[in-house]
């Protein structure tokens, strides 16, 4: 199980040839750097056998990992930084390393030198079965210079403790201010018949809204400095996600990591996020409670 609190574990960052992987790389040191950890870069190389494979990974994947590793010595010389060139499956290697991780970033293309794969489909398994956050970036989609604004999704029927825990903790190193939003709608919630009468949703507004405020209330004393907002849309969740996350410095949603089947699938709203962000999405591991 991953632990947090393990202060040896580094910042691993997945990376592929072509693409904008500068950005990647530099959003990975300068979360070792916050976080004063380690960075460990990551390229797999896939081939059709184990010679041609051992040969990609010698031949081309040093290419790939030794110019990344130069900029992080020369534009981050406080964080320690190694790389690694390995054959096999992309995401089967990166969740393997996840255990041992603290964060893995990923591109949202997919990560690991396999660029014909679909759009995000190494970041959509890695997301799903990593056993640490993963933050996944979109070069070229994210703005320049976000505002010091880090939002966090929140199901108030299964809160994610682990996205709110990791959200108050990187608003706090980064002194960022954070928004906690809650958005819901179900079209259940219509009426659809005569004398039917729709809920009450000023009540169930307040309702959240209250219930946002305790969470924050009780990670007051372990981040005092932290400045927290409160918001709750009737609107779809993916939908008001994609729009909070524009210009915010990091996206926060869970991705309820379970096992067994319930784990195959990420869960819509987290995977719209991925999909949809204008910012960095952190998707955060989340204990069943079952």
């Amino acid at each position: 199980m991953y632990d947090a609190t393990a202060t040896d574990r580094p910042v691993l960052v997945g990376v592929e040839e072509g693409g904008d992987q500068q950005t990647i790389v530099r959003h990975a040191a300068r979360q070792a750097e916050l976080h004063g950890r380690p960075l460990r870069l990551l390229h797999v190389a896939e081939a059709a056998d184990a010679q041609a494979r051992h040969a990609t990974a010698t031949a081309l994947g040093a290419g790939v990992v030794e110019p990344l590793t130069a900029m992080v010595r020369l534009d981050f010389p406080q964080v320690p930084v190694t790389a690694e060139v390995v054959p096999g499956r992309p995401a089967a290697a990166l969740v393997e390393r996840s255990s041992q991780a603290a964060l893995l970033v990923l591109g949202h293309r997919g990560s690991g030198g396999f660029a014909r794969l679909p759009l995000g489909s190494v970041s959509w398994q890695v997301a799903t079965h990593a056993e640490c956050p993963v933050l996944v970036v979109r070069p070229g989609e994210t703005s320049a210079a976000p505002e010091n604004r880090i939002v966090v999704g929140v199901d108030i029927s299964e809160v994610s403790e682990e996205a709110l825990d990791l959200a108050f903790a990187e608003a706090d190193l980064r002194g960022a201010r954070l928004e906690l939003l809650h958005a819901n709608f179900h079209l259940g919630e219509m009426p659809t018949g005569p004398g039917m009468v729709a809920p009450d949703f000023k009540a169930l507004d307040d309702a959240a809204r209250r219930r946002l405020k305790a969470l924050a209330a009780e990670r007051g004393a372990r981040y005092p400095r932290v400045s927290v907002d409160v918001r709750v849309e009737r609107v779809r969740p993916a939908t008001i996600l994609a729009e909070a996350s524009r210009r915010a410095a990091l996206l926060v949603v869970g991705s309820h990591g379970r096992t067994g089947l319930r784990r195959l699938m990420l869960g819509s709203v987290s995977a719209a996020a991925l999909h949809t962000a204008a910012s960095p999405v952190a998707v955060v591991p989340t204990t069943d409670s079952d």
